[in-house]
């Protein structure tokens, strides 16, 4: 399985849609599927190890929580270092923290702060962008913690929503790559 057409429709064929969770009106998208089946989670390992690659990332970062699911093997499979990101409060010992707005609310993200210096480059990972408010504050905190962006790649896009715009300025030029867009 080589061809991107192949790699799409395997992705694509171990997705369910949800309807309806966690609230009425949403479609979730599930990657449990995809995560159970050893080949199609493979194939997107691989193909997020590529980008690691071409991006020249020294990091990989995960966002909670599925970003640790894919990330970690992202970072092992390219030979790098994995650093999770986690909701307030969840990492001892000294951190960096970056608030960010939600649609109702507020969060805040943090990374332990002898995680990243100068030299690294780091790719973000995660499971799907949609509006690109916990991704933004991410590529924030990176940063201020010294390090590069090397880019932001994602299983999948939900290109309504309008994360990728959002997300422009703050990639500052990095790519930002999708696997697939729904």
């Amino acid at each position: 399985m080589t061809g991107t057409t192949d790699i799409t429709e395997l992705l694509l064929s171990r997705i369910r849609d949800v309807a309806d969770h966690p609230e009425p009106g949403v479609v979730f998208k599930d990657i449990t599927p995809l995560l159970a089946d050893p080949a199609a989670f493979t194939v997107l390992t691989d193909a997020l190890a590529e980008v690691a690659r071409e991006t020249g990332a020294t990091k990989v970062v995960g966002l909670e929580a599925r970003g640790f699911i894919l990330g970690a093997p992202v970072a092992l499979r390219a030979g790098l270092g994995f650093i999770p990101v986690r909701k307030a409060g969840k990492l001892p010992g000294a951190t960096l923290g970056q608030a960010y707005d939600l649609e109702y609310g507020s969060a805040e993200i943090e990374v332990h702060a002898e995680d990243l210096d100068a030299g690294d480059r780091v790719l973000v990972v995660d499971d799907v962008l949609a509006t690109g408010g916990t991704a933004e504050a991410s590529l924030e905190l990176i940063r201020r913690a010294g390090a590069q962006v090397a880019g932001l790649a994602v299983l999948m896009e939900l290109g309504f929503l309008g994360g990728r715009a959002r997300l422009e300025t703050a990639l500052s030029g990095a790519p930002l790559k999708a696997l697939l867009t729904v």
